[in-house]
């Protein structure tokens, strides 16, 4: 009977990381596969039972501290990382909930002004453990909850500055944040660059899951990102309109024109819109989307035009289209979307963009140049 006695015995942290991290060793072997799956779900309900407690039972911060101590020093989370799809569906739920719980926590006497502790272990020791998290996405098992973790880390600007710079490939080193290179211009071959296929190449979920965290890299910290898109101009707007933008899904379509709005009507990318705006191509893309079948499509196309045509120093590429176009663009702009009767705001900006391509002149002006008083003494930059 002395099972009885054993039954109130708690297994300490150290104990079931050790456990678990030996149980993923034996996860590829097909043979006792379904007892290894019940073993590790076992102690990984046990690791969630500590970090998030239950209703009835509060967690233990010390017990807590434990666990994230034991699970830096076994390396599980890399563990963990590599072997998520892997996990039968209830054991990869358990292992987000792990992770992000570990990710946040900070011990009772941190200040809560520094990043947790197990952030700066990862870009500091162990950045591999978040690249893994993305390569999660090559995986659907593993898609949506590596999302999950990888949104609750990239919280943190340094989270996010590894992702962007990381260059490594599959069984490198990961980049340090001592390491990076901010103004050195990338190959397009790191993990941040592999979003892009996994947006457009990957079934509805894996993309949806994959442009949520895209999104969230390229939007939260701001002049982290501004700075990146300014040394990677050309790489990285050359791949979004060619691939995002082009997509042959309707929803990455209307997404990532919807992204691309938000990017250049940011106050922090001011820089990066007036170099966008710069180019006739960039004109050109936009234009056909204001033609696209599809009218969610043709608004958020608007978005972006509009800040073509609202510039005040447009370049002469610009203007050459928009004056070559100046009687069609009168004709079509009025009767765009007509049916929006209910949004002002919409109807607005229509009215203000007919204005602004009814004062363009006749010839383009090169803004790089000043510009020779007219006979009449105005000077013609002041015009458009």
């Amino acid at each position: 009977m002395a099972f009885f006695f054993n039954r109130g015995r708690s297994r300490q942290p150290a104990e079931i990381v050790r456990s678990t991290k030996e149980i993923l060793t034996r996860i590829h072997d097909s043979q006792n596969a379904l007892k290894t799956e019940d073993e590790l779900a076992k102690q990984l309900g046990q690791m969630k039972l500590m970090v998030q407690g239950t209703q009835e039972v509060n967690t233990s911060p010390e017990q807590v501290h434990a666990l994230v101590q034991a699970t830096l020093q076994e390396d599980l989370l890399y563990d963990l990382s590599r072997s998520i799809h892997l996990l039968p569906f209830e054991a990869r739920k358990d292992t987000q909930t792990i992770f992000s719980h570990i990710l946040r926590f900070r011990p009772v006497s941190y200040a809560d002004d520094k990043d947790p502790p197990v952030i700066s272990y990862l870009v500091h020791h162990r950045p591999e453990i978040i690249i893994e998290l993305c390569r999660g996405y090559m995986q659907p098992q593993s898609a949506m909850p590596c999302g999950v973790i990888l949104r609750e880390a990239l919280k943190f600007d340094v989270i996010t500055a590894v992702v962007l710079y990381d260059q490594s490939s599959e069984g490198e080193a990961a980049v340090r944040l001592s390491e990076l290179k901010p103004n050195l211009p990338q190959r397009g071959d790191g993990v941040f660059w592999r979003f892009f296929d996994w947006i457009d190449k990957s079934n509805f979920e894996v993309s949806a899951d994959a442009f949520t965290t895209f999104r969230e890299i390229l939007t939260r910290h701001k002049s982290l990102v501004t700075a990146y898109l300014a040394t990677n101009f050309d790489l990285f707007f050359g791949r979004f309109n060619n691939i995002l933008v082009h997509s042959d899904s309707y929803v990455t379509k209307r997404q990532s024109i919807k992204l691309l709005g938000e990017i250049l009507l940011d106050r922090a990318n001011y820089n990066v819109m007036m170099a966008y705006v710069e180019s006739g191509e960039n004109l050109k893309l936009c234009m056909k989307l204001l033609r696209d079948d599809r009218k969610m499509v043709q608004y958020e196309g608007f978005h972006v035009f509009k800040v073509f045509v609202a510039n005040p120093t447009k370049s002469v590429a610009v203007q050459r289209i928009l004056i070559n176009n100046r009687d069609r663009l009168l004709r079509f702009l009025p009767k765009f979307l007509e049916d929006r009767t209910d949004d002002d705001q919409f109807t607005d900006e229509k009215s203000f963009l007919v204005r602004q391509i009814e004062l363009l002149p006749k010839e383009p002006v090169d803004r790089s140049r000043p510009a020779r008083d007219s006979p009449s003494g105005a000077n013609t930059t002041a015009v458009a």
